[in-house]
Parts: structure tokens; sequence; C-alpha cells
């Protein structure tokens, strides 16, 4: 909330990587409302998570949208950076703030239409043949139809665009010192984008494998709810809790460690402060 008040809240911060930054504080707050809507179906009655309900659907869903829009926008952010960076020399195109918006409806449009599809009838409701023990009633070949996909294009496209920023920079880099000019800029941003690109696949990594090393074992496992019960329902409760720190970790990644965002942040202080001086004398 303070990364979507701090972006919306400063007119010279409406950049075309901005507007993605707050779709993505956006998608992790959905991704958060979602989880917690899970967590009090799981301590009102929490026979409905183990064994499948009805009511259990729409919250899946729901978690199932967020954390696609939250995979597509951090997708996005890659492309942006690698299109601002190997672009800058040409003038023949620009990321643009129409194409940030678009890029963000599209990425909305795709999680809603995929994750919704178990709202629409690919649920496994009324048949036993093909159950989700972990996100019953949800059914394993969907769990794999959206996790193997979207699991491939959260680490193959940022660790694309990524390296190749940083191939790009180092030529440029060799380049300028080729010809006797200072390259410690370009070195900074070297490291710099290096460094969080790092993040970026650890926090990825650590959020997301689990919860696709579960989807996999929901397709090969043939034993029942009781059998698996209390372990394997521990383990699916700390992969929501992981992508949950996903969600916390975006923004201390992708924006709040931005300089010019926290100076903006204290300066809406400043100024919140200096009113409320005002008004009292």
């Amino acid at each position: 909330c303070t990364v979507i008040f701090t972006r919306l809240a400063t007119k010279d911060l409406h950049k075309p990587i901005s507007v993605l930054f707050c779709n993505l504080a956006f998608s992790d707050l959905f991704t958060s409302f979602s989880g917690f809507w899970i967590s009090m179906l799981f301590i009102t009655n929490p026979d409905i998570t183990i064994f499948g309900s009805k009511d259990m659907l729409a919250p899946y869903a729901f978690y199932t949208v967020s954390i696609l829009s939250t995979i597509y926008n951090l997708v996005s952010i890659g492309i942006e950076r690698y299109l601002a960076v190997a672009e800058s020399m040409r003038a023949r195109f620009r990321v643009t703030r129409n194409h940030s918006i678009a890029a963000v409806l599209i990425n909305w449009v795709l999680a809603f239409f995929l994750g919704c599809l178990p709202l629409m009838g690919w649920n496994c409701l009324q048949m036993e043949k093909n159950l989700s023990v972990l996100y019953s009633p949800f059914c394993v070949n969907y769990l794999i139809f959206i996790a193997i996909p979207n699991v491939v294009v959260a680490f193959i496209i940022p660790l694309f665009t990524y390296l190749r920023i940083i191939i790009i920079l180092r030529k440029r880099k060799l380049r300028m010192k080729a010809c006797g000019q200072a390259t410690g800029t370009y070195k900074s941003a070297e490291i710099q984008v290096a460094r969080t690109s790092i993040f970026i696949w650890l926090l990825a990594l650590v959020s997301y494998a689990p919860f696709f090393a579960g989807v996999i074992f929901d397709a090969t496992n043939h034993q029942c709810h009781v059998d698996l019960y209390p372990g394997v329902y521990i383990f699916r409760n700390c992969t929501a809790m992981l992508i949950t720190i996903n969600c916390l970790g975006n923004p201390i990644i992708y924006t709040l460690k931005v300089k010019t965002l926290g100076a903006k942040l204290k300066a809406l202080k400043c100024l919140s402060t200096n009113r409320i001086r005002a008004c009292t004398i």
C-alpha cells in the first residue's frame, strides 16, 4: 500500500516502468488478500481446505489469478528494462506509458482467463478421478496446465532479459574504455543489474519452486487425503507462506531500493508534517 500510494501521489514518477511497478504492487496486494481469504476459511472450517468443497473453488481461483498476474508483471518488468537498455541508442522505438498500460491490461486479461477456468467448469467437484489432493476441488491436469508453462516463463524470460542487459552494458563499457572515456557509470549499472537479477532469481526460486514441487507430487501421488495428513498439508501451507514472502520481497527489490522513490516518500512525509504545523499555527 505504501508503494501504491507513493507512486500515485508523485506525478514525476508516472513513467512506463513506474506503471509496471505500481501494477506489481496491486498484484501482490491481490495475492495477500486472496491468501487471507483462504486462511480465514481454514480457521473457520479446516476440513474444506483438506477434503475440498465448492466454497474453496472461488478463493483458489482468485489466488491463482493473483499469482499469475504477479508472474506476468515480473516478466513485463524484465522485458521493459531490456528494451530500455537495448533500444536506448535508437530513436525509432521507445517504451512509452501507453505500452506499459497495454502490457498491464494484457497481463490481467490473461491471468483472469487462465485463473478462472475452474469457475468456468474445469474442476473436479462432481468426479473423484483426477482430483487434486492438495488443492481440491481443482483437477490435477489443470494444475499441470497452469504450473509448468508459467514456471518456464517465470524463470527463462527474466534470465534471458537480465543476462542480455548485463552483456549490453559490458560491451558498451569496453567500447568506451577503448576510446579512453570514463566507464564508471556503466560499471556501476552492470553491478546493480547483476545484483538485482540475482535477488530476483533467488526470490522466485524460493517462492515458487516448492509450489511447483507440490504440483508434481500431486500429479504422481496415488494416496488419499487421510494417509497424507498432516505432513503434506503443512508443506502446502508453507508454500503459501513462501508466495506471500515473495509479495513482501518484490517491493524491496523493485521499488523500495530506488533512491528516487525513497526521497519522494520522505518528501511526502515532510509535506504532511508541514501542513499539520501550518494548521496548528
